[in-house]
């Protein structure tokens, strides 16, 4: 049954349509989305404006007939934790995108959880990632949300690779990985006790290659910095960080404007892009392809505090 069964149902057509990788990712995803709406009580899907949540969207909207003739609603809204510390030109897409569709966005600040008490912080500069963990709890509890929709993928780094489709999490928002639910055959659990969470994840088994692939061809619209820009960077720790008022370069450092790129976005304080001078999506392509760092790895300066700095931060509630 599942996304074999509707693939199954394709190909019996009297004229079936040739498949390609994509094609069977996309019906993946798109079987995965039905099924969290069909056994969650009060989904929800969290959109930043990054390119893997633009992918995850495109698919909802694929899912349930939007931009089709059968018009209808998303029958969830759209999560955002914003840091306060987002690149603009992230923040400033995602809220055009949302209203080109119409969506109900719900946006939760790490900077009313400063206000509250709940996070705190040594310093303003210091990063706002991690933080994001207790902002999220407060967003799923004030509205409910029994499961997050979003787009982690398994290629991303060791502790996403330990992550099923539902990911199951406790009534503290805590994640543990020795009791996860097995998914055989393609059959999910999503049953839950009150106050317990799932976090689905559509593209689990995309790659960032399979990303890019999609995104040209259902020619997609990004937020600029994805693509080849200049921006002035310092070099540190074989990072290029960019200079920001968060990141200011150090005493004894020297900067420079270099063509860059960002692989991922997420705080600026923890974000770094990657020379490039790919301006397209299939120019990005042709560097995927030859690449041998992963995105996190070649762009995150959080995940570099020590090997297992996302688990620890995932069993704490991080997405």
């Amino acid at each position: 049954m599942g996304v074999m069964h509707e693939v199954a149902q394709a190909q019996r057509q009297p004229n079936p349509v040739r498949m390609d990788h994509l094609d069977w990712l996309e019906a993946e995803s798109i079987y995965i989305l039905r099924e969290v709406v069909a056994e969650c009580r009060k989904p929800a899907l969290l959109f930043s404006g990054g390119k893997d949540s633009v992918v995850v969207l495109h698919l909802a909207l694929k899912a349930f007939g939007l931009g089709s003739q059968r018009k209808t609603h998303l029958p969830f809204p759209l999560v955002h934790i914003d840091t306060g510390h987002n690149y603009p030109e992230v923040i400033e897409f995602r809220d055009r995108h949302v209203a080109s569709l119409g969506a109900e966005l719900v946006v939760g600040h790490v900077e009313d959880s400063i206000r509250r008490g709940t996070v705190r912080l040594r310093k303003d500069t210091d990063s706002r990632n991690a933080a994001q963990a207790v902002t999220l709890l407060e967003t799923i509890a004030e509205h409910g949300f029994d499961a997050l929709i979003g787009g982690a993928r398994r290629d991303e780094e060791k502790a996403r690779a330990k992550e099923r489709i539902f990911s199951f999490r406790d009534e503290f928002g805590q994640w543990d990985p020795k009791a996860q639910r097995p998914e055989l055959w393609h059959l999910f659990n999503a049953r839950m006790h009150a106050g317990e969470q799932m976090r689905v994840f559509p593209i689990s088994n995309w790659t960032e290659l399979d990303v890019w692939q999609y995104i040209a061809r259902e020619e997609l619209a990004l937020p600029p910095i994805y693509y080849a820009h200049e921006r002035e960077i310092v070099r540190r720790r074989g990072l290029l960080v960019p200079v920001t008022p968060l990141t200011p370069k150090l005493d004894g450092e020297t900067s420079e404007r270099v063509s860059v790129r960002f692989r991922t976005v997420g705080d600026i304080s923890c974000t770094c892009p990657v020379a490039s001078t790919a301006d397209t999506a299939e120019r990005i392509i042709a560097e995927t392809m030859v690449t041998e760092i992963t995105e996190r790895g070649a762009t995150r300066m959080d995940d570099q505090t020590s090997e297992a700095a996302m688990e620890l931060r995932k069993k704490q509630g991080y997405f």
